[in-house]
């Protein structure tokens, strides 16, 4: 009994200082962006030594993963809180909102998420399967509006993330762009929704 406390212990200490350090890591690039993360620095940050980082991580692109999947959670929870009403075309409208929202709101988190941003990383199968399944949401309710064709869920995600790309390269904490969700959302269901609807 006493060895099974002394593990749970152990690992609860061990997912305490990853966690002190992915937030020191989060920190550290919301100052200066994604190519400023130094193992030095972050050890610093942390108040750990650098060879203690390896401890937690072994490599700087497995602190990228980390980072990446728990920006996947947030987003899969942003989505998961959405209201879901009879009214899909409403619903739609608000997902890319909250889209949009949570990108502006998180630079480096939206760059980490959804532009290869960081040369030579890429998501672990495990991290990137979270990112897969808050599309999978989308692609609902896509069809929910009457649009089915694999070829517009593309168009779409284009076109929201180009509001994003237009918003914080142009006009960072501004609105000349964040505010166009409504009329894009209209524009692209009078072009692509098909009137065959999914419940």
């Amino acid at each position: 009994m006493l060895k099974k406390e002394a593990g749970n212990w152990r690992e609860a200490r061990r997912e305490s200082a990853r966690a002190a350090v992915l937030a020191a890591a989060w920190e550290l690039v919301r100052e200066d962006g994604l190519a400023s993360l130094s193992l030095r620095e972050l050890a610093r940050r942390a108040g750990i030594t650098t060879p203690t980082v390896y401890a937690y991580f072994e490599s700087k692109n497995a602190i990228f993963d980390a980072m990446f999947a728990e920006a996947a959670r947030s987003f899969v929870e942003v989505k998961a809180g959405l209201p879901v009403t009879d009214d899909p075309r409403r619903d739609l409208f608000t997902e890319a909102e909250a889209f949009v929202r949570f990108c502006v709101d998180d630079v480096p988190r939206y760059q980490l998420l959804f532009q290869r941003s960081v040369p030579g990383f890429t998501p672990s199968p495990e991290s990137y399967e979270l990112a897969v399944g808050a599309l999978e949401v989308t692609r609902e309710l896509l069809a929910r509006n009457g649009v089915h064709d694999p070829r517009h869920l593309d168009i779409w995600t284009a076109v929201t993330t180009g509001l994003v790309d237009q918003q914080v390269s142009n006009e960072p904490g501004g609105d000349r762009w964040t505010r166009l969700v409504d009329d894009v959302t209209q524009m692209f269901l009078a072009r692509y929704a098909t009137g065959e609807t999914s419940s």
